[in-house]
């Protein structure tokens, strides 16, 4: 016997039915789902914190020998003994006397050697640079192999700059009065002069005279120029002497171990106190080169009146001379 099929009432039925079950999963997507959990609040922005500029740590120059008469300023202190051990900063001052020396260490990186008669101040002290001005003198930068470190040294009333990068060694002289010299040992030195650029090589000089650009570099003399307009009569009777003559310009010049001051053109003077008697005048010339030339004489002084004769002894001669 066949199934009943259903009725056309039960048929609206299962229609609803079937609708309702198809929207169940849409009311719970809508009605019943957990919304989901905001988003998180954007992170603040990273703030780089505050970093100090890098500055280079303040150099020493120290003094590590010192012979004979040497003194130190500070600042706007008053000059003072000088000692091994101290320590030389920016703005400070050493000067040398006649027949002294100074030497001064910056680290492993840098020395300076001070010739008699020298006067420097500190410009400027760091890691990578030193700076230095020549009042008068002469004196020897050093800057050790390997070590990159910018040595410079200005001239007092002149303009001339010399620069050493890296390693090298050269002495630069200044006579207080425009007239600078610069001989290179090792390296190579950058020369700067009333806008003019050289550059000084190992084994070269260059000479910068008073409102004149610097020379072109040449090579350092294998002697060096000294000449001195000794009197003719060696036997005086004053009790003092001008001793004069002339070197290569920019050479230090010493009469008697007393510093003397030569000019653009290397001639130089300076009076000397004499003793009774018999007398030493050393005259000594040091170019940048290093060479030395020395001359010396014998001066004697004779001070006492001529004896006067008598009519008895200007007789007793003739009578004692053979006829």
């Amino acid at each position: 016997m066949a199934e009943p099929r259903p009725s056309r009432r039960q048929t609206p039925f299962f229609l609803g039915l079937a609708l309702i079950l198809a929207t169940l999963p849409l009311g719970w997507f809508v009605f019943l789902r957990t919304s989901p959990p905001p988003p998180p609040p954007p992170p603040p922005p990273v703030v780089a914190p505050d970093v100090a500029p890098v500055v280079e740590k303040a150099l020493e120059l120290e003094l590590t020998e010192v012979t004979g008469t040497v003194e130190v300023k500070s600042g706007d202190g008053s000059w003072r003994k000088a000692a091994v051990g101290m320590a030389l900063r920016r703005h400070d001052q050493v000067r040398t006397d006649d027949g002294s020396y100074a030497v001064l260490i910056g680290g492993e990186a840098v020395e300076f050697r001070m010739d008699p008669g020298t006067e420097v101040s500190v410009e400027d002290l760091t890691k990578s640079v030193s700076r230095l001005l020549l009042a008068n003198g002469m004196a020897t930068a050093i800057v050790r192999p390997g070590v990159r470190h910018t040595f410079e040294v200005k001239a007092a009333q002149s303009d001339a700059v010399a620069t050493l990068q890296q390693g090298g060694v050269f002495t630069m002289s200044n006579n207080g009065a425009g007239t600078v010299a610069v001989g290179t040992r090792e390296g190579e030195v950058t020369l700067v002069g009333q806008g003019k650029v050289v550059i000084v090589r190992a084994g070269q000089q260059s000479i910068v005279r008073p409102g004149h650009a610097p020379s072109e570099p040449s090579q350092v003399p294998t002697s060096l120029l000294l000449k001195v307009d000794w009197p003719v009569d060696r036997t005086r009777r004053e009790r003092e002497l001008l001793v004069k003559g002339q070197t290569t310009p920019g050479s230090r010049v010493e009469v008697n171990a007393v510093r003397v001051t030569a000019d653009a053109d290397g001639r130089f003077e300076r009076k000397v106190k004499l003793k009774e008697g018999a007398n030493t005048v050393d005259v000594r010339a040091v170019g940048v080169g290093r060479l030395e030339q020395r001359d010396r004489a014998e001066v004697v002084v004779d001070t006492r009146a001529p004896s006067m004769k008598t009519d008895t002894d200007i007789w007793n001669q003739a009578h004692d001379d053979p006829q």
